[in-house]
């Protein structure tokens, strides 16, 4: 049974959406892959990685939310500003 490298692991998910999207050297999928062959948290990681993409492309939103009005706009704008200024203030205790 192959001993745990975490290190190891650690290369293979800030490399793994990549290598799912086959964007990655052959040699270096190669390594990957038979790190996935021995290593059952990563085979897990990958396997949700796998799923939660897959999730994500199907999604279509069934509403796509209209511009802010400049109205709207300003309003934000004006909140934010007293936001600031109540930061800005010192407090007195």
């Amino acid at each position: 049974m192959q001993t745990h490298q975490h290190e190891k692991c650690k290369e293979i998910f800030a490399l793994l959406s990549e290598y799912l999207d086959l964007e990655l050297p052959s040699d270096a999928c190669q390594e990957i892959a038979a790190h996935l062959e021995g290593c059952q948290p990563c085979i897990e990681f990958a396997n949700s990685l796998r799923k939660t993409v897959e999730l994500c492309r199907q999604y279509e939103p069934s509403e796509i939310p209209a511009p802010l009005s400049s109205d709207t706009k300003a309003e934000l704008i004006r909140a934010y500003e007293r936001m600031l200024a109540t930061r800005d203030t010192p407090q007195r205790g």
